[in-house]
């Protein structure tokens, strides 16, 4: 079916003001003047958010994140649990949640796919409020982000920026002391992560990382024991030629909810790539089929 209704698109600009006025450019252009399509610019994170809160008050029937995961992230966490359908034109630099869905990632056929309107209905994770559509994570990744987003600011580009921020966490390597409960098990771990996802990841083989399917109704979890930087590069050898659930100190679990508990007073959490700092104990829950989304037919 075609989308009858507007539809209002919010591109997040905080890619470059050059980026940022060459995908409106060829975005206006491939909308070819359809007075269905609403386009609105976020300059800033606060801009985002305060537009994506407008849109579920406004009289759209779709809501567009042209952005990243943490784009997606914002966007759907305002309009999940409401009858605004969710598109996504992914331009971000991994855009995980775009390629689980089998999204195109070819600006004109994602704007096609769109006006075809083709919805599904799918699941996203929450923790103590917050929610995801990816995944969530503590220890090591939050702390890679944070010093992530300061090399940028400093004028590096983002690849470079990731590696430095690896390389110095990496040489830090902080651990977590985390108590986990989940399906009447409770878990004690000095880890250097945890990992929970929306629905089941791909943790072996090159297909790590992706998602068979954003409906299972299920969060997991994944973690390690302590181990040294030598042993994290091992795990992940392991996982690489699919040994990794051959070992004994990997866990991998889910579940509907997850508790999290830990003496630290707060915790850095990283939701879809944005980190937030959180007080424990971390409820995660599923909440199922609460977000519509618009998918290729």
């Amino acid at each position: 079916m075609n989308i009858d209704g507007s539809i209002q698109v919010i591109v997040n600009a905080g890619a470059g003001p050059i980026e940022s006025i060459a995908f409106i450019d060829q975005l206006k252009q491939s909308v070819n003047g359809d007075r269905r399509w609403r386009i609105s610019i976020a300059e800033t994170g606060s801009a985002l958010a305060a537009l994506s809160k407008e849109a579920v008050s406004n009289n759209s029937r779709v809501v567009v994140a042209a952005g990243g995961d943490g784009t997606v992230n914002t966007v759907a966490g305002c309009i999940v649990g409401t009858p605004k359908i969710l598109g996504v034109l992914p331009t971000g630099t991994l855009n995980h949640f775009a390629k689980d869905l089998r999204l195109p990632l070819d600006l004109p056929e994602a704007i096609e796919t769109i006006a075809r309107g083709n919805t599904a209905v799918v699941d996203v994770g929450e923790v103590n409020g917050h929610v995801f559509v990816n995944n969530s994570s503590l220890g090591l990744y939050p702390h890679i982000v944070e010093e992530r987003d300061k090399q940028q600011r400093l004028g590096s580009g983002k690849w470079a920026a990731f590696l430095w921020a690896a390389l110095s966490v990496l040489r830090r390597y902080p651990f977590v002391d985390v108590r986990l409960t989940l399906g009447g098990m409770s878990v004690e771990r000095r880890t250097p992560f945890v990992f929970v996802g929306n629905n089941r990841y791909e943790m072996e083989g090159l297909s790590i990382g992706a998602r068979a399917h954003l409906d299972g109704q299920q969060l997991s979890l994944y973690t390690t024991k302590r181990i040294s930087r030598w042993g994290l590069f091992v795990l992940g050898l392991r996982a690489l030629f699919r040994r990794l659930r051959n070992d004994n100190d990997f866990l991998e679990a889910s579940a509907k909810e997850i508790w999290i508990h830990t003496r630290h007073r707060h915790l850095r959490v990283a939701l879809d790539g944005e980190v937030r700092i959180l007080t424990p104990p971390l409820h995660y829950r599923i909440l199922p089929q609460s977000l519509r989304v618009i998918v290729p037919s």
